[in-house]
């Protein structure tokens, strides 16, 4: 449900009695749990929406490339300007600037919030202006970094090609976290959340407009199946990135935040938001270093960067509801409440965002693990998109999903240092988390073949969570420990999930036939996830996992806004 104060609303108050957040709420206004689970909801819905269109895509884009050299080039090609936008966008900059961002809208006032954010801008696109420059030049050498098994083959040229077209993406995207980052500040969530579906919307049409053949003449008799498509997707992907700036530029100019573009100073403010950014892009660039490790490994077997691509795109389905609705909710909602020095709000919020996150994140978790063929083969295999293809991919799948609960409750952990302006301490467990993964990834490379990248995803992410849970609990006591309600409820969402895994398992069986026979299949799969999806509906309630009336309560006092 979105939020009330939505683009068109009048701009917002300066701090005040009644917007205190350690006041106690007024009659009828909403309390902190019940604008949580609101704003879960809005980013959530949102999110789910683009995951759903990012999935038709990717159904299109493995019919039309299959896991062939072009669909290959692109996935690393598209792999550049998001590897590099965990520095510049959700990353490192928007870890430090929306806690400082967030304090001075609650402590000054929306002024002096608006002349910080277009500070910032200034700076980041001085920065990504010069960096965009200069990849266009190296191009052949990024691709050589992630993908060095490329080296010597069609692949190789096709990926630079790509990667020069799709390269810019960073600099619009990255914008575009920034005016989404202060629109989240100010509790507006929706127009930054439905920014990604234009990306998806445009890249299905680039793929209708490929399939169509309106292009078919750029292709020369020495390009490979595919390479059209490959092309139509990586402009798609640029022009995806203006779109996106420019919703969220029209949205918060309209919430009363209009940022505009200035020559770049190097103020105080400035130098702070840098001091703070960067140990958090040291933490990115090792998260990305996971990446690209996971790459380099993959791009050694013929197929296996593309079914890695298309593994990760499942179990980022749930991953991007639940995870980016809980971080890009969760960390202004703990500046703010660390602001006012209200301790109860920062416990109860971390309880209810972890609470919600594994409510949604272990029956997503069970689904993958037990039911990725059918996932897999009925989304996935046709056109191109061979059977060794969908064996491959679901076996993947299913290691990642083991990995999903660890994804997800990074997400939550990590505000809790973000939001005291600590980048440091993250950076560092993520430093272990980077000699985890590159040891697994290529010590069990010979092993295990190319599944040792997934399965070092996986393991560095669980080192990763046990770290920061540790070390928040150390350093914060109470505020990081889980509540009563929260100790209560958790074995019972697990034992509801565990026993909706194994009937899911046991009704693909049973299915087998149907899940494999044309025209019949996408019913089938569907019948299987709605009934699992009823089936742990039923089990979590009964078991008391989660309860009703508080689902009811919660968005009563929601409505009343």
């Amino acid at each position: 449900m979105p939020d009330q104060r939505e683009e068109g609303a009048a701009p917002p108050s300066p701090p005040g009695p009644e917007s205190d957040p350690s006041s106690a709420p007024r009659a009828g206004a909403p309390r902190p749990a019940a604008r949580l689970m609101r704003s879960f909801a809005t980013v959530g819905g949102w999110t789910m929406a683009s995951r759903i269109l990012g999935l038709v895509r990717d159904v299109m884009i493995a019919a039309a490339l299959g896991a062939g050299p072009a669909a290959e080039a692109f996935v690393a090609a598209f792999t550049l300007p998001n590897l590099f936008r965990r520095f510049f966008a959700e990353g490192a900059f928007n870890t430090a600037f929306i806690p400082m961002f967030a304090r001075r809208h609650e402590t000054e006032g929306p002024d002096a919030a608006r002349d910080f954010a277009e500070q910032a801008m200034a700076a980041l696109t001085t920065v990504l202006l010069v960096f965009t420059a200069l990849a266009q030049v190296a191009m052949p050498f990024l691709v050589l970094a992630i993908a060095s098994g490329f080296a010597g083959d069609e692949r190789f040229d096709l990926t630079v090609e790509y990667g020069r077209i799709t390269f810019p993406y960073i600099l619009f995207i990255s914008l575009a976290a920034l005016l989404s980052g202060v629109l989240n500040s100010v509790g507006r969530f929706a127009a930054a959340a439905a920014a990604p579906t234009l990306l998806n919307v445009i890249l299905i049409g680039a793929m209708i407009v490929a399939q169509a053949g309106v292009f078919a003449g750029l292709a020369g008799p020495d390009d490979p199946p595919g390479y059209v498509e490959g092309l139509c997707a990586s402009w798609g992907a640029a022009i995806a990135g203006v779109a996106q700036l420019w919703l969220v530029w029209r949205a918060a100019s309209r919430a009363g935040m209009p940022i505009r573009l200035r020559l770049p100073r190097l103020t105080p403010e400035v130098k702070r938001l840098a001091i703070i950014a960067f140990p958090a892009a040291l933490a990115g660039g090792v998260m990305q270093i996971n990446l690209v490790v996971g790459r380099q490994v993959a791009s050694w077997f013929d197929g296996a960067v593309a079914w890695l691509y298309y593994a990760d795109r499942l179990y980022q389905l749930p991953l991007g509801v639940i995870g980016v609705a809980i971080g890009v909710v969760l960390l202004p909602e703990l500046s703010r409440r660390l602001s006012a020095g209200d301790e109860p709000g920062v416990r109860e919020a971390m309880g209810r965002s972890t609470e919600f996150a594994l409510a949604l994140t272990l029956p997503a978790t069970a689904a993958l693990v037990a039911i990725p063929w059918p996932l897999a083969s009925v989304l996935f295999g046709r056109g191109a998109f061979e059977a060794e293809d969908v064996a491959a991919t679901a076996l993947a799948v299913a290691i990642y999903g083991a990995g999903l609960p660890a994804f997800v409750l990074q997400k939550i952990a990590q505000p809790m240092f973000f939001a005291r302006e600590d980048t440091r301490t993250p950076f560092n467990y993520a430093l272990v988390g980077l000699v985890v993964n590159a040891a697994a990834a290529v010590g069990l490379a010979p092993v295990i073949g190319f599944t040792s990248a997934a399965v070092a995803t996986t393991l560095a992410a669980w080192v990763n969570v046990f770290l920061l849970w540790r070390g928040a609990r150390a350093r914060f006591g109470e505020e990081a420990r889980p509540d009563a309600r929260l100790r209560r409820r958790t074995p019972r969402i697990l034992l509801a999930s565990v026993l909706m895994g194994g009937a899911s398992w046991a009704a693909a069986q049973a299915m087998a036939p149907w899940l494999a026979a044309p025209g019949l299949r996408y019913l089938a799969l569907a019948a299987l996830v709605l009934g699992a999806m009823a089936l742990y509906a039923a089990l979590v309630v009964a078991l008391k996992g989660v309860v009703v009336g508080d689902l009811k309560a919660a968005m009563r006092r929601g409505g009343r806004r």
